[in-house]
Parts: C-alpha cells; structure tokens; sequence
C-alpha cells in the first residue's frame, strides 16, 4: 500500500503534521523557504538582531525519513502537487498548510535564513535612528511590536492608529483594562477610532520624517512607520478549481475531521481553513494533531475519526516586550481565564516559543 503524504507549506501547522507523520509515512514537505520560520520572533528580532538567528530553524532536522523539496505549490488536484518548477509529486494524502501572507517585519518576505536576517538588520538600522514611531493597526501584532520598541528604546515616541473604537474586542473586560494600563505605563500613545487620510508617502519600515492627516484634522509626524494589519491566505495555487473551491475570501472549506470537503484523502489546517476563529499559530498546530491521527487512522485501515472544534471563546498570548503583556485561555468550566503579564511572560514572552520549536526541530541542547 502506498503511504505517500504531501504536505504543501512547512509553517506551523505543516512542520508538525510532517514531523508527526515521519516514522509511519512517506513525507513529502513542499516549501520554498530553507528553515522554519517562527514568526512569533520577528518583532524582537526587529529590535534585537543579535536575537534573530533564533527564529530560523533549517528543515534538514525535522524529519529523519521524509523528503523536503524547496519550492512552491503552484496546483493542486486529488492526485498529488504540481510544484513551480514544473516538477509533479502523486501523493495518496494531501495536507494543504500553506498559511498565509503578512507585511514586514512580522513575518519576512525572503524565502533565504540569510536574505531574511539582512532585512531585518538593515531595517533595525532605520529604526533605531527614528525618534518618532507611528504603527498602523491596534491588533495583536501592532501592539506587540509597540512593546518591543518601548522595551530596547523606552524613550522613543509611539503612536497606533487603528479605525477600530476599541482594543481587542470580545476578549475580557479585565485583559482590556490591563492592556490600557500596561501601554499607558510604556508611555504609547493611542489613537483608536482613526483613519489617517492617506498612508505615509515613506514606504513602511524605511526612515524619513513625514507628516500624515488623520480624522478630525489631526496631524501625526514620525520618522518611520509600519502597517500592521493585512492578513493574506496563501491559496491561489488552488485558484483552478482543479481540487477544491475557495470562499471569497480564499479560504478552504474543510469538515470537522478537517478534510476539504469532497475529498476523505486530503486535509487543510492553519489559516487556510474557513474555521470560525482567529488565524493563530497554536490553532494551527492544533489542526496538525487533529489531521496527524487521521491520517495515521487511515494508513491502519480505520476510520479518520478525530475532529476539531473551534473553542467557544478566543484566546491569546500577547507580550509587549520580554516582561509584560496579557492574555486569555479558554476553560472547560469555567469560561476564559485572564493571565497576569508573568504568566504570558512565562508561557511566551520570554522565548517567544524557541524552546517548543528547537525541541520539534531537534536542535534542543
């Protein structure tokens, strides 16, 4: 019985379905990156370079039978991957973990460890020399990325600007609070409720003094911004229809055993589902157990029995800087449960998860 699986994107979720699948299964990882990237680092690896060479973690070490060919899916259909290349991978298993598309610095543009470490260096250089940072976006990664500013460079001016009226709606009352409190201590200043008239005339992440227009008449001048929001499901490889439809935003319907509907021998994960909840890396890697043991399921002749269900309340671990920041986890009795900023820091902020990741990747010492 063939046992191949072809696992299309090697981010969160990809990189521990292979690892899962590797002793029962002929893995075939496609990604066009040369190492693992944990996207959870790139804002401290922004502020502190010497840091960054801990985000990347190469592929070689993620398998010890499985196969990883470094390019780009560019179709797909129930009978394997036509990659960029032209090259054809038939897989009798697919797992679509392609992720999805974020500006710079929060997850990089280069597909190279090198290239990537070169951008962030060069745009730590910009940063450092800019007095004034204005952030556009009061998400996760905009606030996160105020608080890695303010933790190397307290003294610098930070300024969010977001249209939305108010930080982090439909988490707790009290991690809402304690947020405001947190950045008013960091001195960051916020301006919710805000559209600016037009974007900076300096591209993001690059230094020059500009002056912007925002609602009310209001001025904002700084001398280098960043855009934090954007999120863009990496799917158009599935643009042909050749496998699944995709919704309009370009997500893949998939069922409770997380299968792409239609299809009992092909899976979707990450942020590439159509799920009800926000695109998070733990969600991902959730979707990888889940898909892991259907598949090992089925390699046994069972039924793909396991399934998912989105949690009933949204969870997050938000650090702002190595110390601080807050965060929710849902709980089975009680409803969702409100971290103080030692927990997130233990749970997160400390190592950003380099820890969890140099053990998946076997570089743990």
């Amino acid at each position: 019985m063939s046992r191949t699986v072809a696992v299309i994107g090697g981010g969160y979720g990809g990189s521990a379905v292979a690892k899962a699948l590797d002793a029962e299964a002929d893995v075939v990882l496609i990604e066009p990156r040369d190492a693992f990237v944990n996207a959870a680092g790139s804002l401290r690896a922004l502020t502190r370079p010497d840091w960054a060479g801990n985000m990347f973690f190469p592929y070689d070490t993620l398998m010890a039978r499985g196969t990883v060919i470094r390019d780009r899916a560019a179709s797909a259909d129930p009978g394997g991957v036509t990659l960029a290349s032209g090259r054809r991978v038939e897989a009798d298993y697919l797992v679509l973990a392609s992720g999805s598309s974020y500006a710079y610095p929060a997850k990089p543009e280069a597909d190279s460890t090198d290239a990537a470490l070169d951008d962030l260096r060069r745009t730590h250089k910009e940063l450092a020399g800019a007095e004034r940072v204005l952030i556009t976006g009061a998400g996760p990664v905009g606030l996160e990325l105020a608080g890695e500013i303010k933790d190397v460079w307290p003294g610098k001016r930070v300024t969010i600007v977001d249209p939305v009226g108010e930080l982090l709606p439909g988490f707790h009352p009290e991690l809402r609070r304690d947020l405001h409190r947190q950045l008013d201590e960091l001195d960051v200043r916020l301006l919710l409720g805000t559209r600016l008239a037009a974007p900076p005339a300096t591209p993001s992440g690059r230094a020059g003094t500009f002056t912007v227009r925002a609602g009310g008449g209001a001025e904002i001048t700084a001398d280098i911004w960043f855009r934090a929001h954007g999120v863009r499901v990496n799917s158009g490889y599935l643009a042909d229809g050749r496998l699944t439809p995709r919704t309009a935003q370009g997500e893949v319907p998939v069922s409770e055993t997380l299968n792409v509907r239609g299809h009992d021998h092909v899976y979707a994960i990450g942020d590439l589902t159509d799920l009800a909840e926000a695109k998070r890396a733990g969600h991902a890697m959730r979707h990888a157990e889940v898909v892991a043991e259907n598949i090992l399921a089925q390699l046994r002749g069972e039924r793909a029995a396991a399934v998912y269900r989105p949690s009933p309340e949204p969870m997050i671990l938000l650090p702002l800087g190595p110390r601080g920041g807050v965060g929710q986890m849902p709980m089975e009795d009680d409803g969702p449960a409100v971290l103080p900023a030692p927990a997130v820091a233990e749970y997160k902020g400390a190592d950003l998860f380099t820890g969890r990741f140099a053990e998946l990747f076997g570089t743990a010492v």
